[in-house]
């Protein structure tokens, strides 16, 4: 699973349930989709109908492909023709020739969530004697009647925040793992992959410490390795094996539930570090989408960067945005996305992603109030700005250590008062918006380990604790 998916020339069904024996055939992808459809659906229904019902298909079976979620536990197919766990197939049947068409047409167009490029886990059930949270097989006969087109259809079951890929290449679909065990020395893009599945898993299992992503296969990702090993009863040898890639493979599916209809995605922006062209007010369309996708994730650690929509279309909230981060990060602030921000909006977005360093949602700093903090108040918010500045005091050593109280009391003043003299602030020891946003974004910086970059830390060099170690 790595990549743009493809579409692959055959497919390998497993004709039974996935933990009994029965037979395998290999056989043409797209012939394979024309028994499918034959077998789940009728002919004789409107033909928008039939196309969205064929979309699904196509897009279930890839991404079963896709994530590999037979083949990394150790099967050797890509999918069964259980219905109680995948779609209908009954090797040898008749094809119908309204659907063969059909199926020529539309075999290698899929449908993913905007912004991910996995194929959906396009969940589906028959509407009648079986219901489920995706598309009703017969509820999209009604549908069609009333006039809707397939895409209308296929909006109505799975959300507005779908689109579909068309004509997707078609070609021998590669295996993720690299073919060779990988071990200390290994030093390639797949030691790179290796290190990113084990950080995101790591925040579904503490246990597993978190890895500089190097591309590097030292010594601490085959002690992550072996962590990874005992939690999953694997021999705790420190080198990725195909039984470790692929174990990892599966949980990482789990854990990022790409193999379920609510996705938590795999997203095209992360592969891709182009500049498109210049965007600016006005401009629409996916390079636009991909700017606000990466603005909101970089919004999410830095307080004073809005978090625009993500539309796809260049309106106001995006300038704003996008002049938030250019102030930022010390370039002009015209609210204009050309090469340079563009290439800065990348840098720090792979920042995030690459370290997979991601704050669970109750870590997030709070964003400012608007209610001025001063000597007397108290509440959360005096707590967490004592957290805060405790943090930030690893970096500024001047601020004295503070006890999380959340009374506002004349320790915290003087706290707030050295920290807004380093921070080149007014230091009267109140604490308004700008000493708020000035505070949690350095404290943002240090929790998720961003490195430092122009206009943070003041000129100072931030001190990890990781990075000592």
């Amino acid at each position: 699973m790595t990549g743009i998916p493809i579409i692959p020339t055959y497919i390998t069904v497993h004709l039974g349930r996935p933990d009994r024996y029965a037979p395998d055939v290999t056989v043409p992808f797209i012939d394979y989709i024309k028994n499918v459809a034959s077998s789940e659906i009728y002919p004789t229904w409107p033909e928008n109908a039939l196309r969205a019902n064929i979309y699904v298909q196509v897009t279930f079976a890839l991404n079963r492909i896709y994530t590999e979620w037979y083949r990394s536990r150790g099967y050797g197919f890509d999918i069964t023709n259980s219905t109680q766990f995948d779609q209908a197939f009954v090797y040898g049947r008749d094809i119908f020739m309204n659907i063969s068409d059909l199926v020529d047409e539309l075999f290698n167009d899929y449908i993913r969530r905007i912004g991910t490029i996995e194929p959906l886990f396009a969940q589906f059930c028959n509407g009648t004697t079986v219901t489920c949270d995706g598309l009703s097989q017969w509820g999209t006969v009604s549908l069609a009647e009333q006039g809707m087109t397939p895409f209308e259809i296929l909006q109505y079951y799975y959300g507005n925040d779908i689109e579909i890929v068309f004509n997707a290449p078609v070609g021998s679909v590669t295996p993720s793992y690299p073919g060779y065990p990988l071990s200390a020395g290994s030093d390639t893009r797949d030691v790179r992959i290796l290190q990113l599945r084990l950080n995101r898993v790591s925040r579904n299992y503490p246990a597993i410490p978190k890895l500089t992503v190097d591309g590097v296969y030292g010594t601490s990702t085959s002690d992550v390795v072996r962590a990874f090993q005992r939690i999953f009863n694997l021999a705790p040898d420190g080198i990725a094996g195909e039984a470790t890639w692929y174990k990892l493979e599966q949980v990482y599916v789990a854990v990022k539930n790409l193999a379920e209809l609510q996705s938590e995605g795999y997203s095209l922006e992360e592969l891709s570090a182009q500049f498109p062209e210049t965007l600016r007010v006005g401009v629409r369309g996916n390079p636009v989408r991909i700017l606000q996708h990466r603005l909101r994730l970089i919004a999410a650690f830095y307080s004073t960067i809005p978090a625009p929509d993500a539309d796809g279309i260049f309106g106001e909230g995006t300038r704003e945005a996008v002049s938030a981060f250019q102030n930022r990060f010390g370039l002009s602030p015209d609210g204009v996305v050309g090469a340079a921000t563009w290439s800065e909006i990348y840098r720090i977005y792979r920042e995030i992603i690459d370290a997979e360093l991601l704050l669970e949602r109750e870590e997030l700093p709070l964003v400012y109030g608007g209610e001025l903090l001063r000597v007397g108040s108290r509440g959360e918010r005096v707590q967490a700005l004592q957290n805060y500045l405790n943090t930030v005091r690893t970096v500024w050593q001047e601020i004295p250590l503070l006890p999380e109280t959340g009374y506002f009391g004349d320790e915290t003043r003087n706290a707030v008062r050295i920290f807004q003299q380093v921070a080149n602030l007014t230091p009267d020891g109140v604490v308004g918006k700008e000493t708020w946003d000035t505070l949690t974004a350095l404290y943002t910086d240090i929790r998720t380990g961003l490195g430092r970059s122009t206009g943070q830390y003041l000129g100072r060099t931030l001190r990890q604790e990781r990075e000592e170690n």
